[in-house]
C-alpha cells in the first residue's frame, strides 16, 4: 500500500508596497492574511488592529476614522503621515493565515526601500515573524524597530498597550507631528 502526500498547497502572491517619496517610516508585517489577500488590502481582517492603531495615533475619530474610509482614503492617509506599508515575504505557501503556517516563503526586496523612499528613516517590524528579517532590513543602515503584532492572534496584548507601543515609535520618527490629512 502506498502512502500519497498531502497536495501541494498553492503559493501565494503578496500585496505591493505602499511607499511614498516622502515615506520615513516603513512598517513591514509578514504576509497578508486570508481576508487581506482576498480583498487585496493591508490589514483587512476586522478584527486586525492596525487601522484602529492609526486612527487614534492620528486624532482620526468618527466618521474620519479610517475603519469607515474606503481603502484608497486609508492609503492616502498612511502616505500623507509619512507612512509606508510592505511586508517582508513576497510569496509564500500557507494554509489559513497564521504566520507559524507560512511554508516556502520569498522575501521581498527590501533593498529597493531607500531607493522608493530617499527620505526613509526606520523601519518597523510588525510583529514577531516580520522582526526575524531584522537583519536584512538593518543592512539598510537605518533604525530598526519590533513592535507587537497588530493581528488578532497577538491577544496577549491588549489594545491599549499595543497603542502605547506605536505611539512612542511614531513619535519618534515624526508621524505624529502631521495634522491629519
Amino acid at each position: 500500500m502506498s502512502v500519497s502526500s498531502p497536495p501541494a498547497l498553492p503559493t501565494l502572491q503578496g500585496l505591493p508596497p505602499v511607499i511614498a517619496a516622502n515615506t520615513r517610516l516603513v512598517v513591514l508585517g509578514s504576509f497578508p492574511s486570508v481576508a487581506s489577500l482576498a480583498h487585496q488590502q493591508y490589514y483587512a481582517h476586522p478584527r486586525n488592529q492596525f487601522w484602529p492603531i492609526l486612527s487614534r495615533l492620528w486624532g482620526l475619530t468618527g466618521a474620519n476614522d479610517l475603519r469607515h474610509q474606503p481603502y484608497e482614503r486609508r492609503l492616502d492617509a498612511a502616505r500623507a503621515h509619512g507612512l509606508g506599508i510592505w511586508d517582508v515575504y513576497a510569496h509564500c505557501q500557507r494554509q489559513g493565515s497564521l504566520d507559524s503556517a507560512i511554508e516556502q516563503a520569498q522575501l521581498n526586496e527590501l533593498h529597493l526601500l531607500r531607493e522608493w523612499a530617499p527620505g526613509l528613516q526606520g523601519i518597523a517590524h510588525n510583529g514577531g515573524e516580520s522582526a526575524r528579517h531584522m537583519r536584512i532590513s538593518q543592512a539598510l543602515g537605518l533604525p530598526v524597530v519590533k513592535l507587537p503584532s497588530t493581528s488578532p492572534a497577538n491577544a496577549s496584548w491588549s489594545f491599549e498597550r499595543k497603542l502605547a507601543a506605536w505611539r512612542e515609535v511614531f513619535e519618534a520618527f515624526g508621524l505624529l507631528k502631521d495634522s491629519a490629512p
